[in-house]
């Protein structure tokens, strides 16, 4: 799945591990995430929205069909 959080995260000027603590996961989760390896959950998900003030549909968008 792709994502705007690596560009969310620089536009707040956070290191991956500051955003990690933000949302208490590891600085290694979020790169994961950031890289497209990793899917969060819908509760982390919601989470990354929250944190950002954006809708889920803002950040994250489903790679099928491109």
């Amino acid at each position: 799945m792709k994502n705007r959080i690596k560009v969310l995260r620089a536009e707040q000027d956070w290191t991956q591990a500051k955003l990690a603590q933000e949302l208490e996961v590891s600085r290694q989760t979020v790169n994961a995430i950031e890289t497209g390896k990793y899917d969060p959950s819908l509760p982390l998900a919601f989470k990354i929205a929250r944190v950002f003030g954006q809708r889920i549909e803002e950040i994250f968008v489903d790679g099928e069909g491109d």
